[in-house]
């Protein structure tokens, strides 16, 4: 077989109409090139030019939708229309050559600390530290209000890709971040409709998908993508395990809500 013939050099087309000049995806890789409050800088425009042009698509560095979802020094950030212009320009830096430019958005929730967040402590799903680092600060317990608040937030964030120009976003709802903390029985707690049973601790990503898909429906004037990336198993034990019957009822949950992704990725434990 030639590189001529190979499949991944091909174009491919998802079901939205969007199509990628071929099949080679730069996966999401932290850079922490990033002002202090999440704007764009030049470093992060000359390392996403000088990887941009190959590739069919790039997935961005991941970008907090919150203050308080920052989780590390030099991270981006969608938390405000603030960061509109930045991520323009990021955008177009991507899409030299006609590679396709996706966003990845997450709130950190407790894999923070109070240094990276100025004085504030770290929030969660419950207020129960992570196993690693051993060091962990112990997060606050979000509040309904709160909870509500972040499904907006990841919506706006949504918004603010479609306005800067990205063709997609990826929900970070792996590696032990607040999707993720709100599926598991390890950091998640709680007992009203956001924790106890799986199917309840899947009601937070879930609002969340629906707030970004609402987004994209409202704002969207091109074929926009939404996936989402995912951890099969985590360290912590109770934890998420790569089991059928967990697969099994997350498959059936989102076929009732119609929730369609165009891509998935998966991510290996932490």
């Amino acid at each position: 077989m030639t590189m001529t013939t190979n499949q991944f050099l091909s174009s491919f087309q998802f079901n939205n109409g969007l199509t990628l000049k071929n099949r080679v995806v730069m996966s999401p890789m932290t850079t922490m090139t990033s002002f202090y409050n999440g704007m764009v800088t030049s470093d992060e425009l000359n390392y996403y030019a000088a990887r941009a042009a190959g590739p069919g698509m790039v997935i961005t560095a991941v970008a907090n939708v919150a203050d308080s979802g920052k989780g590390f020094e030099g991270e981006l950030s969608v938390a405000s229309d603030d960061m509109i212009p930045g991520l323009t320009k990021l955008a177009r830096t991507l899409h030299q050559n006609g590679t396709k430019a996706i966003m990845q958005i997450f709130h950190a929730g407790r894999k923070s600390n109070h240094h990276i967040l100025r004085g504030d402590q770290p929030v969660s799903a419950s207020a129960v530290a992570a196993v690693y680092p051993p060091d962990s600060e112990t997060p606050r317990a979000l509040t309904e209000d709160e909870i509500q608040q972040l499904i907006v937030d990841f919506g706006e964030a949504t918004r603010r890709a479609i306005a800067a120009g990205f063709d997609g976003v990826e929900l970070h709802g792996a590696n032990t971040y607040l999707l993720q903390q709100f599926f598991s029985p390890n950091s998640n707690q709680r007992t009203d409709n956001w924790g106890g049973s799986r199917e309840k601790r899947m009601n937070f990503a879930l609002a969340v998908i629906d707030a970004a898909k609402s987004a994209i429906k409202k704002y969207a004037d091109r074929p926009f993508l939404l996936g989402y990336r995912i951890s099969p198993e985590e360290i912590e034990n109770p934890g998420i395990r790569l089991k059928i019957p967990c697969i099994s009822s997350i498959r059936s949950r989102t076929r009732s809500i119609t929730c369609t992704f165009q891509w998935g990725t998966i991510s290996g434990r932490r």
